[in-house]
Order: structure tokens, then sequence, then C-alpha cells
């Protein structure tokens, strides 16, 4: 429980004079959302209750303090350590900014959707600052035993773009190779969104015929052709309220794409067999693996359904691009075979091949390459040896001398980085790709060791 009073303020008599600043204080209080007010030289001046209860701990105070220091815990503002810094934007737009950051919170690491404001004097001057502050929940920056894991640069690019749209009514088109987790994307825009309470319904385009896809999407009569032996309500009527979701909508007969089109418009469709007009209450999320702009030049897909269906696109990064994560993403994905059954380990050798290796087939090959690997550890250790022989590293992986100076998480050691530093005549973020890292990540570890 904080000790602290509502609402203090540390500020100069100037900063206390100015009536935006005062009037936005007694505002702040009556917020749901956790709220901070902060001056021009990042201390944090004022918190509102719910931020308080969500963010504050009794033993690190933070009114006083430098926002990035309890935040993120970095010795410089955020831009300074390689991030976007939301202040800095406000002060050059004299206007609002907003991204995603990875907060320090006292539950660990989080996803924070950040909105900053500038608080201007007459003269247009930024006198202040206010701050407001939502945990992301459907994602997580921990190991986590369900829903979406990572917290790279690549990563938090698309849960920024998520966290935009999920509460609008555009289509959503996820796109990205095959394996990238296109499924949880799309139930996590429909959990973010206001139709959360209502059906989240999947519709694998891949696969399906021409008369089948009708069938399985619209409905269809009874007696309307062989087999209909009673009336089947389609996958569009299961969706209403809810979110509807064509995964590889890539895969759709053309001849169907005619009737998706009319369906998305108009809002109505018919069961095959049918005379009577339904309408159709859903939000549209669509996802695949293909180019659908060179499909459009060859004919191939339609071109009025694309650009109904791409009102949003969100490209989902391939794990060799969130590289970072591998690490967060395997202890994850231990944690759910676990389930209760005792620990499992990967040793630091198997960590680095998993590290090197360039993943074709993504999320869906690593999680394949654990589950086969953990028939072969009995002591639930999981060694180099239990890897498959196939599992090499690939051209652009890290060399092997950094390799072999690899930490346990995957991370150069400490002599390595060092080395690396002294060696590398490129920019600090040519470094941190070089070395297989965020640059974010760079940077921490340069700050650890004094050479930041």
């Amino acid at each position: 429980m904080n000790t602290e009073p509502s609402l203090p303020v540390v500020a100069g008599p100037a900063l206390r004079s100015a009536p935006q600043v005062q009037a936005l204080i007694s505002y702040l209080e009556q917020e749901a959302q956790p709220m901070i007010v902060l001056d021009t030289e990042y201390n944090i001046l004022a918190a509102n209750t719910a931020y308080q209860r969500q963010f504050g701990t009794a033993d690190k105070p933070y009114i006083g303090h430098k926002c990035y220091r309890v935040s993120h815990h970095y010795h410089v503002p955020c831009d300074q350590a390689g991030e976007h810094c939301p202040m800095k934007k406000a002060f050059e737009k004299r206007g609002p900014d907003r991204v995603l950051h990875i907060h320090h919170t006292p539950r660990g690491p989080e996803h924070v959707d950040v909105e900053l404001r500038p608080i201007l004097d007459e003269q247009r001057e930024v006198v202040a600052y206010v701050e407001r502050l939502a945990v992301v929940r459907n994602a997580s920056a921990r190991p986590s035993a369900e829903g979406l894991v990572g917290r790279s640069a690549a990563f938090n690019a698309a849960l920024s773009a998520l966290q935009r749209v999920a509460p609008s009514m555009l289509p959503v088109l996820l796109q990205g190779e095959s394996g990238t987790g296109k499924e949880l994307f799309a139930r996590a825009v429909h959990e973010a969104s206001e139709r959360a309470h209502g059906p989240f319904v999947v519709v694998d385009c891949s696969g399906l015929t021409e008369t089948l896809f009708e069938s399985e999407l619209f409905g269809h009569e009874k007696g309307s052709f062989t087999g209909a032996n009673a009336r089947k309500h389609g996958l569009v009527e299961m969706a209403q309220g809810g979110t509807l979701f064509l995964d590889e909508i890539g895969d759709v007969p053309l001849a169907m794409q005619v009737k998706l089109l009319r369906l998305i418009e108009s809002g109505t469709f018919r069961r095959v067999g049918g005379l009577e007009t339904l309408h159709a209450d859903f939000r549209l999320v669509s996802a695949t693996h293909k180019p659908l702009k060179a499909m459009m030049a060859d004919g191939r897909f339609r071109q009025d359904l694309y650009y109904r269906i791409s009102a949003f696109p969100i490209h989902l990064p391939a794990l060799r691009e969130r590289n970072d994560d591998i690490p967060l993403l395997v202890n994850s994905m231990l944690q759910r075979s676990a389930a209760g059954k005792g620990k499992i380990t990967l040793d630091p050798a198997a960590m680095r091949r998993l590290q090197a290796y360039d993943w074709p087939g993504n999320i869906r090959e690593l999680r394949n390459v654990l589950e086969r690997a953990l028939l072969f550890a009995d002591d639930r250790v999981i060694r180099l040896e239990h890897l498959p022989t196939d599992l090499h590293p690939t051209v652009g992986a890290p060399p092997t001398a950094t390799l072999q100076g690899m930490t346990t998480a995957g991370a150069p050691a400490d002599e390595t980085l060092r080395q690396a530093l002294r060696s590398f005549s490129g920019t600090r973020r040519e470094l941190a790709a070089h070395l297989g890292m965020s640059e974010r990540t760079l940077y921490r570890r340069m700050k650890a060791l004094g050479l930041a």
C-alpha cells in the first residue's frame, strides 16, 4: 500500500502558479485510468489513485523522480536509450504522442500503452505534461502459459498497431509467414475490442471447395442439396455480435470472393437454398501468408475485396525478425508443456543452437522442435543432442566466436561484448543486429558494464 498522500506535488514556484497545471492536478483524481503529471525535466509531479494502485509501491517512491528511471530503470531519457520518447515527440509537435513501452511494474515487466499530452501556457510554451498509462492485458513480456508473448521491437510494433485498431470497427488484415501466430493476434484484436463479450468465430479458408465454403460461411436450408437433411446456421450467423476471423483468406475461390465482397459491403447474406435476406453483425479480421497484391496483379484475388479487407494491415514478424524473443518463447512453451509435471529446463548450448537457426516454420516449428526434444529429455533437461540434426546455424547468424561467448539467456557474455565494442566500426543499431539482439537490449548491457 502506497503511503504517499493523494496527488502530492513537487514543483517550483513558476510551475505551481501555472493555472493549467493546478487545474489538471485537481482533475486527475476523477480519472479511473492511471495518470501522472510530469514537468519539462521528466520529473513526476503528481499521480492519481489509479496510478498508485497499479504502479506504486511503498518501497519505491516515484514523486519527484525521473519518469524514465521509474518506468525503465534507465539513467537517461528513452530516446537516448534507443527507444521512442513520447515527451520529446509531444514537445516537438505541441500535441499528444502515443507509444507502447515495456515498463517495470510491481508485477514485473509489462507492456504499457502510454499517451502523453503537453500542457501549454498562453504563449504556447510547454509547462508540463499529463501521461495516461494502460497495461496491455492481451500480451505478456514475461514467460506465460497462454496468449501472446514477446518484448522485441518487431513484436512490440505489431502489438502497438493491434492496440490502436482494436477499439474501432475497421477490418484488420494480418499478414505474415506461416506459423507467426496469426490466430493468436486475431483473438487478441477481438479481446481488446468492445465485442470481447461476443463470439470469436474462425473460418479456415484453406482446402474448402466453392460449394462447401458457401455452406460453411452462410449455412443452408433443409433440402437445398443432397445430404442437407436439416437447416444449418453458417459461421456468419454464429459470429453475430462478435468477430469473424477469415484465416488464409488468400485461398478463397474467385467465385466466392464475389459473395464475400457482397457480404462485407451490404452486411446481408442468404443461406444456400434460402430466400430470406439475413443481416450480419460482425467485426472482420482476415489473415494470410500469401502475397495478395501479386495475386491481384495476375487476377487470382479481387482488387475490390482486397481494399475492403485491408483497411488496417498489420505485419506479423517472422521469428528470425524477433530473435530476442526466442528465450522468452521457449520458456513459455516449456511452461505450457510442464502443466504441473515439474520444471523443464534448456541447456545453454541448446539455447544457443535455437537462436542461431533461421526458423522458416517460425513459432510453429519452434514448438514442434521443443515437443520432440521433450520425448528424449528423460531428466527434463533439453540438451543439444535432443534437437534435430538438421537444426544448423544459417547464413546471417552471429559468427561462431560470438556464439561461443553467449550466456544462458542467449546474449553475448561480458567479455565477448567488450571485444565486439572494441572491434566493430558500425553504429550501435548495426552492432545490435550483428549480435542478434535489439538495440535496447544492447544499451542495457552496455550500461550495466559502464560502457554506455
